[in-house]
């Protein structure tokens, strides 16, 4: 009889307990919005370089399929699908395209709200990426890849954990990856990363916010390196949501295209980027 009433007890608790939780299939919205000057995140727009002839063109999404919510902690579950691509612009209005790199991979995101406008956070991604030289690097005249660049296989694939905490419009991160297969194979298998991104709306309106972000990451190959990336713009829209930003943002470090992962590069450039 007791351990009847035991398992109707734990019966009941489980039905409580679940009922508390609502599920939404495909919201709308990011339970973990994107970490601002982290550079692999979802964007669609452009990057134009002000010390070359450089562009990058990103074409990006992120979605969470499924997510679970209760009064103060939501949970997701999601997909990612990334394509970041160098370009360079010559005579006539043309953008050969160099290079391009494949992103794809599914995610996961925990968020808890706290008093006083505060949150923390983490989110978790198991990815894939590869990389290929495209007929833009070419030069047909010579029959040659251009700056003695031949195509060779690039690719990885990694875990990676970022835990946040939110203060208001302040945040701040911390990020871990850890890649298990990697091709070349010099290639630094841990990644460690931090970063912080503030919106400032007291200097703007209801749907133009400033903002700042930086990111700091220690990888590289035969030694570490520390990769810079600081952005400056604005943002059209609500700030914690889908928008327009316009941005000046500065890199540093070794290059994002895995297909020129051995090139260091200090450039700034002018961008925007549309939050689909």
């Amino acid at each position: 009889m007791q351990k009847k009433n035991i398992l109707l007890f734990v019966l009941l608790f489980s039905s409580i307990s679940i009922a508390q939780w609502k599920n939404e299939l495909f919201p709308s919205d990011l339970n973990i919005q994107p970490f601002t000057a982290n550079f692999l995140e979802p964007k669609a727009g452009f990057l134009i370089s002000t010390d070359n002839n450089k562009l990058r063109l990103d074409i990006s999404t992120s979605r969470d399929i499924i997510r679970w919510s209760d009064y103060n902690s939501t949970i997701s579950i999601g997909a990612d699908v990334f394509t970041f691509t160098r370009l360079r612009s010559t005579d006539d209005f043309k953008f050969p395209v160099e290079t391009i790199d494949y992103l794809f991979g599914i995610n996961a995101g925990y968020k808890k709200y706290l008093a006083d406008n505060q949150e923390y956070g983490l989110r978790f991604r198991l990815s894939h990426i590869s990389t290929h030289l495209v007929d833009g690097q070419y030069d047909a005249q010579s029959q040659k890849w251009r700056e003695g660049r031949n195509p060779f296989v690039y690719s990885k694939e990694f875990v990676e954990l970022f835990p946040y905490y939110r203060y208001q419009t302040l945040r701040t991160y911390v990020g871990f990856t850890y890649i298990f297969h990697i091709i070349p194979d010099e290639l630094k298998k841990v990644n460690l990363q931090f970063g912080i991104d503030y919106f400032a709306p007291q200097f703007g309106t209801d749907n133009l916010t400033p903002f700042v972000a930086y990111d700091f990451k220690l990888s590289g190959d035969l030694k570490f390196l520390g990769n810079n990336i600081v952005s400056v713009g604005v943002k059209l829209g609500n700030w914690k949501q889908k928008g327009l930003s316009f941005y000046y943002s500065y890199i540093s470090g070794k290059s994002i295209h895995g297909q020129l992962y051995d090139l260091t590069e200090n450039y700034s450039n002018i961008g925007f980027n549309f939050e689909l």
